[in-house]
């Protein structure tokens, strides 16, 4: 057995660990729980974040933000950015501002180029994903939830309070006939509740929206379907179904 272990090299072991990572982020596990007793119910202190490593506002007000979309991705990159102290290089919203199809993902893939989401294998199977309703990456607009990779690969609730606020006005101010989000961290923002919860349902997202793109969606709201993102459908692909499904449910809130 020991000399079993020894074979397993440093590069294959971190593979490892990181696999169990994402499989629990994607079950909902996504909080660090220690075997000192807390007070789950106190307030959260104004200490460093575990994703930067640097103290920021406790709180982010929507009228704080840009108001303007080309505003918003310019400061989105900047430092002043609820994420933009940490670490590793950021990647913004690609492809379309004004395409009626937004996609929004958790966060940047661990393969991904600089400056390009989605562009490592998983990437490729998002592109089949497209194909499959008769979309590519210049018909949508990909948006990342939060721009950077946090170092441990999972945010904290400090982090998700604040980040929710951006990926809401990020909706609001692109005003998308249809959203359709990839993972927990974003159908927590954007629909209240986990991924696995919200789908098979297609929701309507009541936003305020600017008044010049208003013609873009109508009295329904801004329609939203929740899916397993690109990731887990390499490592599980028995989900691929359930994932068509929800595909079929963009279709409709394209209509």
């Amino acid at each position: 057995m020991m000399g079993m272990v020894q074979k397993i090299d440093t590069a294959t072991g971190a593979s490892l660990v990181l696999s169990a990572l994402d499989w629990w982020g994607e079950a909902g596990v996504d909080a660090l729980i220690d075997e000192a007793p807390r007070n789950w119910l106190a307030p959260p202190a104004r200490a460093a974040s575990l994703s930067g490593g640097r103290a920021r506002p406790a709180t982010l007000a929507a009228p704080d933000l840009p108001d303007t979309l080309a505003a918003f991705e310019t400061w989105r990159l900047g430092p002043t950015a609820p994420d933009g102290q940490w670490p590793g290089t950021r990647i913004g919203a690609q492809g379309v501002a004004t395409a009626p199809l937004m996609v929004m993902i958790d966060m940047p893939e661990r393969e991904d180029q600089p400056g390009t989401l989605l562009s490592g294998p998983a990437g490729a199977l998002f592109d089949r994903m497209l194909a499959a309703i008769g979309r590519n990456r210049r018909s949508i607009y990909l948006v990342p939830y939060c721009v950077a990779r946090p170092l441990s690969g999972r945010l904290t609730g400090a982090d998700e309070a604040m980040l929710a606020v951006v990926a809401r006005t990020h909706v609001r101010l692109a005003a998308p006939k249809c959203v359709l989000v990839f993972g927990n961290a974003s159908s927590r923002a954007i629909l209240g509740t986990e991924m696995v919860g919200a789908r098979g349902i297609l929701h309507s997202v009541n936003l305020d929206r600017p008044q010049n793109r208003a013609n873009q969606v109508d009295q329904r709201g801004i329609r939203a379907v929740a899916s397993f993102s690109p990731r887990f459908l390499l490592e599980r692909p028995a989900a691929k179904a359930e994932a068509w499904n929800d595909l079929q449910l963009v279709m409709k809130g394209l209509m």
